[in-house]
């Protein structure tokens, strides 16, 4: 007994050190290119601050504009991740760096709507991939038991990108007229440079499997191959699906269906952050300030809420139970108007933690029943057919603001697709071998 307890003793302080030694080397620089994407994505908020109406562009033109990266991201996505199924993560996640940062750079010189639109577009196309990508990568790395908490750190680059992005997008609005630029210029053109240091570093920093990790004894190797390749066994002893079947697969559906809620939701709630509060009221030079609050809170839970899901091997309520909690925030800021800014913007912060605390349980499912290429291509038309949230969100918020003068309506449109999301995540995850862990053997 004394034996075995040892053995079981080394193998856990061998696990421990391994996802330790993974959670340092990997997890930076997965969150700093995630970092650098949203930055590239979403600062077009800040921007449309004064863009919008130096451009002379309406709400509905900034929203279907600011959408159009998603019909981009759509077309390139499925292509994309199946080539760095192929090629590696490493080569062609640099890849996308390189190409939506230059991208990025060139919003700066738009003219009209028209070109405002081309670009977008455009910049969907160059980073279609990444995130699916990054979730494929996680699945050959990262065992089932700590997959959510390290989904969990790698979106948190998305929630420092929301905290620090806004406040320094609005210090480089007040570059305006600096060498004959307008600050949302200078705003586009600066915030192009760390996706482009980002793809030198994962050039040469990222290891593309586990068999090649050099920073990993061979013990550890051992391990952690054998422990990823026996969890890909016990899925396809289950069913094996082609890309084909996988395409077909009802229960993917129902998770595009929930991917898309949810990113109605994010894209609501991100794009028009800034013009929410400043119609609490708030001053024009503390818009950037207030706006990175309800993702401090948000960075906060989601790596909280990852490791409790890992710790109590349950997916199902830890996915459905904080956006639940996201909707009744977005319905309770509507009720709440902006005659009470702070309990309007308590209410923006439950809303924005659910919806990414959840988040980072949700993206365990697809790996839970797919593997190798219908993995890579299931997720990538999970994500791409998803993401037209984004293009729908930020369309249909402008449209019913111009329409009503109010953030209310939109909001209260928008608030029932998380919980459309939560209906199908739990339809989904009747299966039991989808909603929780197995244990370890």
């Amino acid at each position: 007994m004394d034996v075995v307890a040892t053995t079981e003793l080394e193998m856990q302080s061998l696990e421990r050190e391994t996802i330790r030694r993974i959670t340092w080397r990997l997890l930076p620089l997965l969150m700093l290119g995630y970092f650098c994407a949203y930055l590239d994505r979403v600062n077009v908020g800040m921007a449309a601050l004064t863009m919008n109406k130096q451009l002379g562009f309406s709400n509905a033109v900034f929203g279907f504009g600011a959408g159009l990266f998603f019909l981009g991201y759509f077309v390139g996505e499925i292509p994309s991740n199946l080539i760095l199924n192929v090629v590696g993560a490493r080569r062609w996640i640099a890849r996308i760096m390189v190409s939506w940062g230059i991208v990025a750079g060139l919003t700066a010189f738009i003219w009209n709507d028209w070109s405002f639109y081309g670009v977008r577009f455009v910049l969907g196309l160059a980073e279609a991939g990444l995130y699916p990508g990054v979730m494929l990568y996680l699945y050959w790395w990262v065992p089932a038991r700590h997959l959510s908490r390290m989904m969990g750190i790698f979106m948190s680059g998305n929630m420092v990108s929301n905290i620090i992005g806004p406040p320094i997008s609005g210090l480089l609005l007040r570059l305006d007229g600096a060498m004959g630029l307008a600050g949302w210029q200078w705003l586009f053109l600066l915030e192009t440079l760390p996706s482009l240091i980002m793809a030198v570093v994962i050039w040469n920093l990222l290891t593309d499997q586990p068999a090649d990790a050099s920073w990993l004894t061979q013990e550890q190797k051992t391990w952690l191959v054998e422990r990823l390749a026996a969890e890909r066994a016990q899925r396809e002893a289950v069913r094996k699906y082609t890309l084909a079947e996988a395409f077909y697969n009802p229960k993917l559906w129902l998770l595009t269906v929930a991917n898309f809620g949810i990113i109605v939701g994010i894209y609501a709630i991100v794009v028009f952050l800034p013009m929410i509060v400043r119609g609490l009221g708030v001053p024009t030079n503390w818009i950037g300030s207030v706006s990175a609050l309800p993702f401090i809170f948000a960075l906060i839970g989601t790596i909280c809420w990852g490791w409790h899901s890992d710790r109590a091997g349950e997916r199902t309520w830890h996915i459905a139970v904080p956006w639940l909690f996201c909707a009744g925030g977005m319905g309770a800021g509507i009720v709440i108007g902006v005659g009470h800014p702070v309990l309007t913007m308590v209410a923006l912060i439950v809303a924005t933690t659910g919806l990414w605390s959840g988040n980072s349980v949700f993206w365990s499912l697809p790996g839970a029943l797919l593997t190798g290429t219908a993995a890579a291509g299931g997720i990538a038309m999970m994500n791409a057919v998803g993401n037209l949230g984004g293009w729908l969100a930020p369309w249909v918020f402008g449209l019913v603001k111009d329409a009503t003068g109010s953030d209310s309506v939109p909001l209260l449109c928008l608030a029932v697709a998380p919980v459309v999301a939560v209906i199908a995540v739990i339809a989904v995850c009747r299966d039991r071998n989808l909603g929780r862990i197995q244990p370890r053997e």
